[in-house]
C-alpha cells in the first residue's frame, strides 16, 4: 500500500491558518497582500508571475495569451507546480496569505481554457487528473477564501493602466468571463469551495479601498489574535487570572 492512501502527504504537524486571495484579473490582490504586510506574524505569498515570465529563459505567460491553443496546456501544467510549491511551503508564521489557489486555477482559468477552445478535451482530462490525485493525497491547507469581486469592466481599465506587456492582448469579453465563473465558483457554489468565502468590493478606488481591505482584518488575524490572548493569560497572575475565568 502507497504510504500516503491511508493519511495526506503532508496532513501531519501544526498548520498555518491558510487564506487564499482569490479574485478577477486587476481585482488588487497584490495590493489587498501589500495592506497585510505591517503584520509580522503573516507569511505573504503573491501568485508566481515571474516564474512564468521566467521558466528557463522562456516567457510560458506571454505564449499562453499570444498562442493559447499551443500553450494553454503547459502554461497550466507549470501553473499547478508553482501553485503546488505555495500551498505545501512551511512557515512558523500563525497566518499564511496567498495570492490565488489550485482551486481558481481548475475551477475558473481551466475551465475558461476549455470553453474558449484552448484546450483540447484530451488536455482538460490529463489536467483533471493531476487535479483529482493532488485533492486525493497531498494536504493543501484552506481556511479561509477572501473574494475581491469587482466588476470587469473596472479591472479591464486597471488591467490597461498597469500596461503589463503579456496582457496587451487581453479582451474585455474574456474578463467577463472569468468574472461568471468566479461568481458561479464562490458565490453561487457551483464547484466545491474549500473554505468559507468573504466577499470584499473591490470596485472602490484606491483611495478608498483600504476601508474595505481594513474590514477583513479581524478574519485573517483572528488566529494570532487568541495566540496573543493565550500568551498574554499565561504571564498574568493566578490571582488575576481567577478574575477573569468567569
Amino acid at each position: 500500500m502507497s504510504p500516503i492512501a491511508s493519511e495526506k502527504l503532508g496532513s501531519n504537524g501544526k498548520k498555518p491558518f491558510t487564506v487564499f486571495v482569490e479574485g478577477n484579473i486587476g481585482s488588487g490582490k497584490t495590493t489587498f497582500l501589500n495592506h497585510f504586510q505591517k503584520f509580522d506574524d503573516i507569511c505573504l505569498l503573491t501568485e508566481p508571475v515571474e516564474k512564468w515570465r521566467n521558466c528557463g529563459g522562456v516567457n510560458l505567460l506571454d505564449l499562453m495569451y499570444k498562442e493559447s491553443h499551443r500553450w494553454a496546456m503547459p502554461f497550466q501544467t507549470y501553473v499547478t507546480l508553482t501553485m503546488l510549491g505555495m500551498h505545501t511551503l512551511q512557515t512558523d508564521k500563525s497566518v499564511k496569505l496567498m495570492e490565488r489557489s489550485l482551486f481558481s486555477a481548475r475551477n475558473c482559468f481551466v475551465e475558461s481554457m476549455l470553453a474558449s477552445g484552448s484546450l483540447h478535451q484530451g488536455m482538460y482530462n490529463v489536467l483533471q487528473e493531476w487535479y483529482d490525485f493532488i485533492c486525493c493525497n497531498i494536504h493543501i491547507q484552506a481556511d479561509l477564501i477572501v473574494y475581491l469581486q469587482t466588476s470587469p469592466e473596472v479591472v479591464y481599465e486597471r488591467m490597461k493602466e498597469r500596461a503589463r506587456s503579456e496582457e496587451s492582448c487581453v479582451p474585455l469579453e474574456y474578463l467577463k468571463e472569468l468574472h461568471e465563473l468566479h461568481e458561479n465558483w464562490l458565490i453561487h457554489g457551483a464547484s466545491p469551495r474549500p473554505a468559507p468565502v468573504l466577499v470584499l468590493n473591490a470596485d472602490l478606488d484606491l483611495n478608498t479601498i483600504g476601508t474595505e481591505y481594513k474590514r477583513s482584518e479581524m478574519s485573517i488575524l483572528k488566529p494570532i489574535l487568541i495566540e496573543n490572548t493565550n500568551q498574554h493569560a499565561i504571564l498574568t497572575s493566578p490571582a488575576k487570572r481567577a478574575k477573569t475565568d468567569f
